[in-house]
């Protein structure tokens, strides 16, 4: 199996440093590299760029800059993808409760904010996947993990920050089971000859995958 070089990047020193433990408990420390920075300060060309639930965060005035720089730091051949919570009916607005009790500043893109740029920056788009329920699967799971240890949650914080986080816990999991928010995951690259035609190659990947596991 082939191995990797991975750099992460994060604004949160707290991710920093459970990203880095992880690593390092994982003995992984001289094939990860984390750094505390800014996504458009990292310099070079990558194989692969992964961003997982950051675009949130962005702002529709940064999604061109967003696409040039992953333009910029993606190899010829190289893939991107991207995975964000977003909307399925169009552009919307950000609930004033959770812009100002839960995300400042975050937003759920539609798919006609997303690809436009991806367009923009000289990219094209090689996939695109749906996962309509499997966000309100994960909040079920959290909302009941967070009610059996609620306890703990009060006396960390307080009664009210528990009520607003159940609250919060079990209003998501309606939006992604009952409304219009869905989890998109874009594949995109510089050629569009960079991946293979069918999908099939996933799974033919993860049963050979499979296979060396039970060799082993």
């Amino acid at each position: 199996m082939s191995s990797a070089n991975v750099t992460g990047v994060t604004l949160s020193e707290e991710q920093l440093k459970v990203a880095s433990q992880r690593a390092a408990d994982a003995g992984l420390e001289s094939r990860v590299n984390f750094q505390l920075a800014d996504y458009r300060a990292v310099e070079g060309q990558f194989d692969r760029i992964v961003s997982v639930g950051m675009f949130e965060h962005v702002g529709v005035n940064h999604y061109d800059e967003f696409f040039t720089v992953c333009r910029r730091l993606l190899a010829p051949g190289g893939v991107a993808l991207l995975h964000t919570i977003g909307r399925s009916d169009g552009p919307g607005a950000t609930s004033a409760w959770i812009r100002r009790y839960i995300f400042p500043g975050g937003y759920s893109p539609a798919l006609s904010e997303v690809v436009p740029a991806i367009e923009r920056s000289g990219m094209s788009v090689t996939d695109i996947e749906v996962l309509r329920y499997h966000y309100a699967e994960t909040l079920r799971a959290w909302r009941r993990r967070f009610l059996a240890n609620r306890s703990k949650a009060v006396a960390l914080y307080d009664e009210r920050f528990a009520r607003m986080w159940q609250f919060y816990l079990a209003a998501s999991e309606c939006l992604f089971r009952y409304s219009n928010h869905v989890v998109f995951q874009i594949q995109f690259s510089r050629r569009k000859d960079s991946v293979p035609g069918t999908r099939d190659y996933i799974a033919d990947w993860e049963r050979n995958r499979g296979n060396h596991s039970v060799a082993a």
